[in-house]
């Protein structure tokens, strides 16, 4: 590992896990309202390539991060189109009777 290599590993998690905080807040709270549907069509787009571009590099840190921020994020896109279509979702309390 180079000298600054801790650092891209940081990074990493510390934006990959920013998706799993967004994801348990949405889970907890079932409110997407303030979500712009474009920016995570985009977003998750470009994690996708971001995931190929590792894929095709051999870049294991990269193809893990992004594919772990690829299924955060499409969690969060696939909650807010839900949503966004009134789907509703089964709520801890109806899931717990």
């Amino acid at each position: 590992m180079t000298d600054f290599a801790w650092l891209g590993s940081v990074a990493a998690c510390c934006t990959t896990g920013s998706f799993a905080l967004q994801v348990l807040h949405i889970l907890k709270n079932r409110d997407t309202k303030a979500i712009s549907l474009s920016m995570y069509l985009v977003f998750v787009f470009g994690v996708l390539c971001w995931l190929l571009y590792g894929l095709s590099n051999n870049d294991m840190p990269l193809m893990i991060a992004n594919g772990i921020t690829l299924v955060l994020a499409a969690t969060v896109l696939v909650m807010k189109v839900m949503n966004e279509r009134g789907i509703k979702t089964v709520s801890k309390k109806a899931s717990l009777r």
